[in-house]
């Protein structure tokens, strides 16, 4: 959402805005909404302030038994009365208008966004490692798991349809030991406090995040009218909505580790052969929440907290400053961080680290109070601390050995119970 006053002030600014994410102008159908909602208000008020005088003076015409000025006067009320509650339905409809057009808008960008079409437009930034090498033809994550018997899509089809897998024995048990790892990393070392929260949210927190209402085909609704979370950042940034936090609480730093539901719509045809893209995964979710000066630092530091998994983990990537038209609609500035995956000789994205500013915090109500008494909007920020799904496929193909097993990265031999290879011939 946006401040209208600054819309106004800034229609030229904000119409380019929109044109460098490939959208259409837009200040001018707002301001419009705008300045005929303003007349019925003033319509509005004018007609209370009407009705009021008109009040009393029904009072003093019975005080001097003057009945048919008092009959006149009644009328007049009467009409009046029925002017305002229709004003004050063809307020809320205009309002409602105005709130539906803004709730669609995407964020604006952030100066150093790079233009650009596609992902071909993306800007690396910093590169750590160089692609594993190996003395054999690597395999893909599946053609491992499949061979071990601990990765099973054939299963996975038959209890719940396609894009869902059955992990076994020790690939289900590395999997939880990188989401342990990852949220180990994050609380003891970076600060972050961990949370458990429902993944069953109200379409309130969804509109918040800005998943609802222009991506609610991307999100999975229940019966009841709750919805299951496409990513923890919905749960923890909301955890501030309809409150008024001091200064000297901010930054607040949340991390949780959960399953993620996406019905992946519009990916038809795409990653169709293993776990990257599916219905159902588990991710390790950084949210911050600060003031306005200070977000900017602290995107920078949670970029630093998502490689540092990595580099522990020791799997190669490389970080990119993704282009106008590679972004989420609800962000101002993303950094993508790609992990090399050797089966597939490419990176891939593994994990974003989002700035959103103000934009989430006008949809959810989520202010701070100054030091000199104001309140003011947050800035909130979201990142993948990482996706533990696809640091496990990035384990697979960077730890793979020629007979099909995987060595297990240093750091996650504590989470493993020692054990240092998994799978392999039989």
């Amino acid at each position: 959402m946006f401040d209208i006053k600054w819309i106004r002030a800034n229609a030229e600014a904000f119409d380019k805005a929109l044109q460098r994410r490939g959208g259409a102008p837009e200040s001018a159908n707002i301001l419009a909404l705008d300045d005929t909602r303003r007349q019925t208000i003033v319509a509005l008020n004018e007609a209370q302030e009407k009705r009021n005088a008109s009040s009393k003076l029904i009072g003093q015409a019975k005080a001097q038994k003057d009945e048919t000025k008092a009959q006149a006067l009644m009328a007049e009320v009467a009409e009046l009365k029925a002017q305002v509650q229709a004003g004050e339905e063809e307020e809320r409809e205009q309002t409602q208008a105005l709130n539906d057009l803004l709730a669609t808008l995407p964020n604006i960008l952030r100066d150093d966004v790079p233009d650009g079409t596609d992902e071909n437009d993306n800007v690396e930034r910093s590169r750590y490692g160089e692609p594993t090498k190996f003395s054999f033809t690597p395999k893909e994550h599946y053609e491992l798991g499949e061979a071990s018997g601990e990765m099973d899509f054939e299963t996975a089809s038959k209890l719940a349809g396609s894009r869902f897998v059955v992990l076994k024995g020790q690939l289900a048990r590395m999997e939880r030991a990188l989401g342990q790892f990852m949220l180990d990393v994050h609380t003891l070392e970076h600060g972050f406090t961990e949370v458990i929260a429902p993944l069953l949210m109200r379409p309130e927190a969804l509109f918040g995040t800005g998943q609802l209402p222009k991506f609610n085909e991307d999100a999975f609704e229940t019966t009841d009218g709750r919805w299951l979370i496409p990513t923890s950042e919905v749960s923890l940034t909301n955890l501030v909505r309809e409150s008024i936090i001091s200064e000297e609480e901010l930054p607040l730093r949340f991390t949780s580790l959960s399953p993620c539901f996406r019905s992946e719509a519009g990916s038809a045809g795409r990653d169709t052969r293993g776990m990257l893209r599916q219905h159902q995964f588990n991710k390790v979710e950084m949210v911050a929440v600060t003031t306005p000066e200070n977000s900017d630092a602290e995107q920078e530091r949670m970029l630093t907290c998502a490689e540092a998994v990595l580099k522990k983990l020791k799997i190669p990537f490389r970080t990119m400053r993704l282009c106008s038209g590679d972004m989420g609609s609800t962000m101002a500035r993303t950094f993508d961080i790609e992990a090399w995956m050797p089966g597939q000789d490419t990176y891939r994205e593994i994990s974003s680290v989002s700035i959103a500013g103000d934009w989430q915090a006008r949809r959810m109500n989520a202010r701070y109070r100054t030091k000199d008494g104001k309140a003011e909007f947050v800035h909130t920020l979201n990142g993948s601390g990482v996706a533990v799904g696809r640091a496990l496929i990035a384990v697979m193909e960077n730890y793979q050995q020629e007979d099909g097993s995987i060595r297990v990265p240093e750091v996650l031999v504590p989470y493993m119970g020692g054990v240092e290879t998994i799978g392999g011939k039989s």
